[in-house]
């Protein structure tokens, strides 16, 4: 009966390495996730800065140039 208590705490511990590793696998996911999600974020802000940046540039230069009017059409005498 000797071997039966020392069978049980083997699988327990390689229970607990397993789930242990797990644990290290699943944590390192998350960080790798949450770190990628930041990076989006980022990205995406300074690509919104940018393009905010360039429409108030074509603002002002719109602004600036003159309106070109179109000349109007006349009518096709028949």
């Amino acid at each position: 009966m000797s071997k039966f208590p020392t069978r049980i705490s083997a699988a327990r511990r390689n229970a607990e390495a397993l789930l242990s590793q797990n644990k290290k696998r699943e944590s390192s996911f998350k960080l790798d996730q949450e770190r990628e999600h930041d990076a989006l974020r980022q990205k995406t802000a300074r690509l919104r800065e940018l393009r905010l940046a360039k429409e108030a540039v074509d603002r002002e230069t719109a602004a600036s140039k003159p309106v070109a009017r179109p000349k109007p059409r006349r009518a096709k005498q028949t």
